[in-house]
C-alpha cells in the first residue's frame, strides 16, 4: 500500500481506498457502518445512538481520527453508504486532552500510561458483511501500519469482543488466553472490580484457538497480548477481552505482514 497522502491511499486496490474521514459525510457513513454492524447484526443496545437515524456514535467520534475504507465508485458517485470498514484511533495526545481513553470504563491503563510508551487507541472495528471473505480487513490494516509509523506510536491496544453478553459459553477459550497470552506484568492491566468483571483464569480444557474470534485470532498472531481479566459489556452485547500490540515485540514475520507494502512515513 502507497503512503497516506493527505490521508489517502490511492492504490489500496482496484475500486478501493484507505483514508482518513475528513468531513461530515465520512463520519455519518462510517456511524451508519456501525450501527447496521453492532446494533442491527449483533444485537447491541448502544444507548448513546441515535436509532431513529441509524446512526452508533458517542462522545469521542468528534475526537478521533476514523480510518475508512472506502468504495471508490459510491465515494465518486456521491453515494452516503460508501464506507465499507472503519476503525477508530484514539491517540494518546488526544486522550491525555480528554482525561480518559474509551477502554478507561473497562481497564486500569494505569501500567500502559506509566510506561512512557506512545499509545493509541483502537476500538469500534467492522466492515461490511459483504466484504468480509475478501482483502477487506488487510487494506485497513495496512492503512493501520501508516497510521502508527507515521504517528510514531509503540503500543496499540483496546477491548476486542466475544459475542453475546453471557460469559459462560467462552469461559473455556478465555481460560486459554490467560494461560497462553497474558500481557508481560509490566504492561498488564487489570479489569476494574464490579459486577461486569470476569476472572479469565480457569480449565482451559478443550478450548483451542479457533474457539477465539476471528480478529482476536489476527492479532495474537502478530504478537498481541491480553490483560487481567474480561468485561461483560450489556450494553454492547458482548463479553470483552483487553488486547495489547507491543511493535517493538513484534517477530520479523509478523511485522513484515503488519507493514505489508506500506513504506515509513
Amino acid at each position: 500500500m502507497a503512503a497516506m497522502k493527505d490521508g489517502v491511499s490511492k492504490d489500496t486496490a482496484p475500486g478501493f481506498a484507505v483514508r482518513l474521514a475528513r468531513d461530515a459525510r465520512d463520519l455519518r457513513a462510517a456511524q451508519r457502518l456501525r450501527y447496521a454492524v453492532f446494533v442491527q447484526e449483533l444485537g447491541a443496545r448502544c444507548a448513546g445512538a441515535d436509532h431513529a437515524a441509524r446512526l452508533e456514535s458517542d462522545s469521542f467520534d468528534a475526537h478521533v481520527d476514523h480510518l475508512l475504507l472506502i468504495d471508490a465508485a459510491r465515494d465518486a458517485a456521491g453515494a452516503e453508504d460508501h464506507v465499507i470498514g472503519v476503525y477508530r484511533l484514539l491517540p494518546d495526545t488526544v486522550a491525555a486532552r480528554l482525561g480518559r481513553f474509551y477502554s478507561d470504563a473497562e481497564y486500569d491503563l494505569t501500567p500502559l500510561r506509566a510506561s512512557g510508551r506512545r499509545l493509541v487507541e483502537l476500538g469500534r472495528s467492522c466492515v461490511h458483511p459483504a466484504h468480509r471473505r475478501g482483502a477487506a480487513m488487510l487494506h485497513l490494516w495496512n492503512g493501520l501500519a501508516a497510521y502508527v509509523i507515521a504517528g510514531g506510536f509503540e503500543v496499540l491496544f483496546g477491548v476486542a469482543s466475544f459475542p453475546g453478553a453471557d460469559p459462560a459459553p467462552h469461559a473455556p477459550a478465555l481460560a486459554w488466553l490467560h494461560a497462553h497470552h497474558r500481557a508481560p506484568e509490566g504492561l498488564r492491566v487489570r479489569v476494574l472490580p464490579g459486577p461486569s468483571a470476569l476472572r479469565m483464569e480457569g480449565a482451559a480444557a478443550g478450548a483451542t484457538p479457533a474457539a477465539i474470534p476471528p480478529l482476536i485470532r489476527a492479532y495474537l498472531r502478530l504478537g498481541g497480548t491480553v490483560g487481567e481479566g474480561a468485561f461483560v459489556d450489556r450494553d454492547f452485547n458482548t463479553t470483552d477481552v483487553f488486547l495489547m500490540v507491543d511493535t517493538s515485540a513484534m517477530s520479523g514475520r509478523a511485522f513484515d505482514f503488519y507493514t505489508r507494502k506500506t513504506p515509513r512515513l
